[in-house]
């Protein structure tokens, strides 16, 4: 591997730690110095290693130099002595040196986890939220975010600055919330967990379908949730299962040439059965205890897609699955799926009856829908519908697979 690939890959993995860590330890008001400390440290490794070659043990490395700028900066700015050590918990088990950033496995793990927390209060608002999630816990630069968010850079730097500025007017710590308060509290940080998943795995992004790097965040945060034993329950685990099935169609769904592939058109083979087996267990560890979240709905849609079969029994569990969902929470978008679930179990007329009462005319998948529906009942209506649905798309990669479509009747 080239050495700036290696250094990219070291800063999305270690950024998020490196800057939790020093939070944790300076306050969440200093955030923004941390994120401008653990920059430099990278900007420092790649002068240095670019002239010296790479460290044995690049990760240390960065470490090493990472707890050196910071003390310096703390020190040289005065906010060390006067603002930062009186306010410092003492910990007698380390001998009072509670100054230097502790870059220990345990110390990263909780740390991070006390971000996820902090950046998720419901303090923030949730477009904040996600925004703050990429930065601070996965790494992402600002001109990822803003493609991510189809924004400019300027509105992502102001929505992030003002999240920030909330974080210090709210006198937000980085803590985990009393035990009281961890359930609910919990309910946002996977909501947040969800939101950024599923921004990858449908990405607005002008040429790309799918962001793999967005979804491979947000099932590390899954389960680096389900790794601390007071969130590690039972709907932690059914969004974990179904970010794995969901992720293990990653190859099977998108071409070399970045297509769109319809789910009917799948190769199995591609299909990743390592992951398939771990969604399979998180959801069987879902299944202890008696809430049945939306999560666990949605995983179990999500198992009966890695079952290429069109059964009727197949169709029939996943229409009751949608109901009970739509009951739970109820969005267009699930209604929508639960229409193509009844095409699949009772025939186009009695879907085509429901569909027709949707107000989703803004919706490309809604014409899309419409369109295979009424594909053998009524061509020009099915042309109709996939050209509305052509002009409402939003990436090249949809128009072009609505336009094998049209191209197909």
């Amino acid at each position: 591997m080239k050495e700036e690939n290696v250094l990219k890959d070291l800063f999305q993995r270690e950024f998020s730690k490196m800057v939790a860590v020093i939070s944790k330890l300076y306050g969440l008001q200093h955030i923004e110095i941390a994120e401008d400390i653990v920059s430099e440290t990278f900007l420092v490794a790649a002068e240095t290693w670019g002239v010296k070659g790479m460290p044995e043990n690049p990760t240390a490395w960065l470490y090493v130099v990472a707890k050196q700028k910071t003390l310096y900066h703390f020190r040289r700015n005065k906010i060390f002595d006067e603002k930062v050590v009186p306010a410092l918990p003492r910990d007698p088990e380390n001998h009072g040196n509670t100054t230097i950033p502790d870059f220990s496995e345990g110390n990263i793990r909780d740390s991070q986890l006390q971000m996820l927390f902090a950046v998720c209060n419901p303090a923030i608002t949730s477009e904040a939220q996600m925004g703050l999630a990429l930065r601070i816990l996965c790494g992402f630069g600002i001109d990822e975010i803003a493609e991510a968010f189809l924004s400019k850079k300027d509105t992502i730097n102001k929505r992030l600055f003002r999240a920030k500025d909330k974080l210090r007017t709210a006198n937000i710590k980085m803590e985990f919330p009393p035990e009281h308060e961890i359930i609910p509290r919990l309910d946002n940080v996977l909501h947040i967990i969800y939101l950024l998943f599923n921004e990858g795995y449908y990405s607005r992004t002008q040429n790309h379908i799918l962001r793999k790097d967005l979804c491979l965040e947000a099932m590390r945060l899954g389960i680096m949730l389900s790794e601390y034993e007071k969130t590690n329950l039972p709907k932690t685990n059914a969004l974990i299962a179904l970010m794995c099935f969901h992720a293990s169609r990653f190859d099977a769904r998108q071409s070399e040439g970045n297509n769109f592939i319809l789910y009917k058109h799948q190769n199995p083979e591609l299909w990743d059965k390592t992951l398939i087996k771990q969604g399979m267990r998180f959801l069987e560890l879902s299944a202890r205890g008696e809430e049945i979240s939306s999560y666990h709905l949605e995983a179990k849609i999500a198992c009966w897609h890695c079952y290429r079969e069109d059964t009727a029994e197949k169709w029939e569990d996943i229409l009751q699955l949608y109901d009970s969902l739509l009951k739970l929470n109820y969005s267009p978008v699930v209604a929508l799926n639960r229409i193509y679930a009844l095409y699949k179990a009772e025939g186009e007329r009695a879907a085509l009856e429901e569909a027709e009462g949707l107000n989703m005319e803004g919706s490309h998948f809604y014409y899309v829908l419409l369109g295979e529906l009424y594909k053998n009942m009524n061509r020009e209506k099915a042309r109709a519908s996939l050209k509305k649905a052509y002009a409402l798309a939003g990436t090249p990669p949809e128009k072009e697979e609505i336009q094998k479509q049209i191209n197909g009747l």
